[in-house]
């Protein structure tokens, strides 16, 4: 009987000292990385802020407020859970609002509260490591994966009686 499984060969560091390094610079080290993350994200909520908003941009929204929300769970920002738990919950009123007709349009509370959530996302980037940042998209592709995530979908019409 032959054996099923395949040899698979562990990669190999090249250099294994410089991946250990790199994992331990903060992001706030790599000007570029940052930078081009919190353009991307301020031109988003700049949009909405505006009434501007695409799709896209509230794509990228979310996408900040998952990994802020995995950095507070790692415990950066712990002090901050109401403000991201507001954040992201205005982020979903957004997006459900705005799903049927795609223009996607803030209220006064719900910009404040996006503005928070980024001003918070901003703060966790100066203090997080590479390897910190790893471990948060790997903890949302995660949650992303098992369906524990609160997806953004259409809700079925009901119709009256």
């Amino acid at each position: 009987m032959r054996k099923k499984s395949k040899y698979r060969p562990k990669p190999v560091l090249v250099n294994p000292l410089g991946y250990v390094l790199e994992g331990m610079t903060a992001v706030r080290a790599h000007e570029t990385s940052g930078l081009d993350l919190k353009i991307k994200n301020h031109l988003a909520l700049a949009n909405l802020t505006k009434g501007n908003g695409t799709r896209s941009d509230v794509n990228t929204m979310i996408a900040m407020g998952n990994i802020t929300e995995a950095l507070h769970r790692m415990g950066f920002g712990t002090e901050y859970a109401g403000e991201i738990k507001a954040g992201i919950n205005a982020l979903y009123v957004v997006a459900m609002r705005g799903q049927e007709n795609n223009r996607f349009i803030l209220r006064a509370e719900e910009m404040k509260a996006l503005n928070t959530l980024c001003d918070l996302h901003d703060a966790q980037l100066e203090i997080i490591t590479l390897k910190d940042m790893g471990r948060a998209v790997e903890l949302v592709e995660k949650e992303h994966r098992s369906g524990k995530m609160r997806r953004v979908t259409k809700q079925p019409v009901l119709e009256a009686a």
